[in-house]
């Protein structure tokens, strides 16, 4: 249900670094601002807990046999973990929704943060995680605080289809409560923009939203007999196996994410070994390029192939004679028949490693493409240029304009803007030049020829 519980070390506001982090194990101690922000979150969860239990009138007598038989339903549901891209989930809306109805709705809050850390436990058993990570499960009990405000301030309510707008308004008090806690303690603990967070906990609310049709079944069918809430097992396990299943995909392809960063990054120093001032003129290109990708609001499959078709963009010239590469002096016509031919050889040695990298290789193929037609090697027009090679093409020729080659010195960042508004048109695409005008305005350093060696994930 908490979709950043793993994401306790290392963290910086990528998803797909948060996609690969998903299942692993965190043994470590929460560092100082994390256990602070932790320790804050569970303290003010078990005082407005403790407040509900003690101050909300009960309108059922408390059956402690049924409420531990609640409390380890919720956490054999907390075994459940499937994995959502950016992190998981867990089934525990089937259970919780009964909850509401068969216990004083005052003690739910504790009962819920009683289910969390007996699922947590096996964790703590095998040294997967660290004991001090226990605040943060306490602290992931906040979601069924909203419902339960709602439901006192209801007064009595039946499972039935007569109380839907109370039904509502409790389902959309526990998704303000979970997210709105949730979006504050990632910020503050762990430096995760909010701005980020909506797409993250947009799968944990969906995934609630509807099995609470399900929990209000079992409510249903608990009222007449309270142990019929232990017919949500066996959708449980079933989901149990679905979960195994969908996480065994999720690791193989981080697997296979990691092979192509690895491959990309392998053939970058490929190039860089065969000519260095191509080498680190192309991992120069690569922040700019992301840097205008971002600006352009491009989602992570788009940006991630900007960052590799900038390092790779001119791979191909491995194929050119270096004689041609390192010419002092203007090249002949012949020898710009031959490197224009540098992005057909490129695509050709992605296409051979396949998968991701052919999606990359159209970019490389198409980065010296301009916008009045004038390109090679297909002479495309505006927008026939994907919109990754239109950036890649920007950013690459400015970061020529601004270092220094071979037969000329670097121009001054006045002189190579100004060039950018002249040739907006005709060489670049004007929505580029204007996100790469934009990232200029914010950031000057960007324009050098710092790049990461570290790649965003496949």
């Amino acid at each position: 249900m908490r979709p950043f519980e793993d994401f306790r070390s290392g963290l910086t506001p990528a998803v797909e670094q948060l996609r690969e982090s998903w299942d692993q194990s965190y043994p470590d101690a929460l560092r100082a601002r994390e256990l602070a922000v932790e320790a804050t979150t569970a303290a003010a969860f078990l005082a407005v807990a403790v407040a509900m239990a003690v101050l909300l009138p009960a309108e059922r007598a408390f059956d402690a046999p049924l409420a531990l038989t609640l409390v380890a339903t919720y956490a054999v549901l907390a075994q459940v973990r499937f994995p959502i891209g950016y992190g998981f989930t867990i089934p525990t809306q089937i259970v919780l929704v009964p909850m509401l109805f068969l216990v004083p709705i005052g003690c739910v809050p504790l009962l819920v943060a009683a289910g969390m850390v007996l699922g947590s436990l096996p964790e703590y058993v095998r040294h997967d995680r660290h004991p001090n990570h226990l605040l943060a499960t306490v602290g992931n009990a906040w979601h069924s605080v909203g419902p339960v405000a709602v439901f006192a301030a209801a007064g009595s309510v039946a499972p039935e289809f007569g109380e839907w707008p109370v039904l509502l308004s409790a389902l959309a008090a526990q998704v303000v409560a979970d997210n709105g806690v949730a979006t504050l303690r990632e910020w503050a603990g762990f430096g995760i923009s909010p701005k980020l967070q909506p797409a993250l906990f947009g799968w944990v609310t969906l995934v609630d939203v509807l099995l609470s049709p399900v929990g209000l079944l079992a409510a249903m069918a608990a009222v007449a007999e309270p142990y019929a809430v232990l017919l949500v097992l066996p959708l449980a396990a079933l989901l149990f196996v679905f979960a195994l299943e969908r996480g065994a995909r999720m690791r193989q392809a981080i697997e296979l994410s990691r092979a192509y960063r690895g491959t990309t990054l392998l053939l970058s120093d490929v190039l860089e070994a065969d000519d260095e001032y191509t080498g680190v003129h192309s991992r120069g290109v690569v922040s700019l390029s992301i840097a205008v990708a971002d600006a352009m609001g491009l989602n992570p499959a788009e940006r991630r192939n900007v960052e590799f078709g900038a390092l790779l963009h001119d791979v191909g010239k491995i194929a050119v004679p270096k004689e041609i590469i390192n010419k002092p002096g203007p090249l002949t016509e012949d020898e710009w028949v031959v490197i224009k031919t540098h992005t057909i050889e490129g695509q050709r040695m992605l296409d051979r490693v396949g998968g991701l990298l052919s999606q990359v290789g159209r970019i490389v193929r198409s980065s010296h493409e301009k916008w009045d037609g004038t390109g090679y090697p297909d002479g495309l027009v505006g927008d026939q240029i994907p919109v990754g090679s239109a950036i890649v093409c920007c950013c690459d020729a400015f970061n020529a304009m601004t270092t220094d080659r071979s037969y000329r010195d670097a121009m001054s960042l006045e002189e190579a803007t100004e060039e950018l508004q002249a040739n907006s048109g005709t060489q670049f695409s004007p929505a580029v030049v204007e996100a790469l005008l934009r990232v200029l305005n914010e950031d000057p350093l960007t324009a050098g020829a710092r790049g990461p060696r570290a790649v965003a994930a496949a």
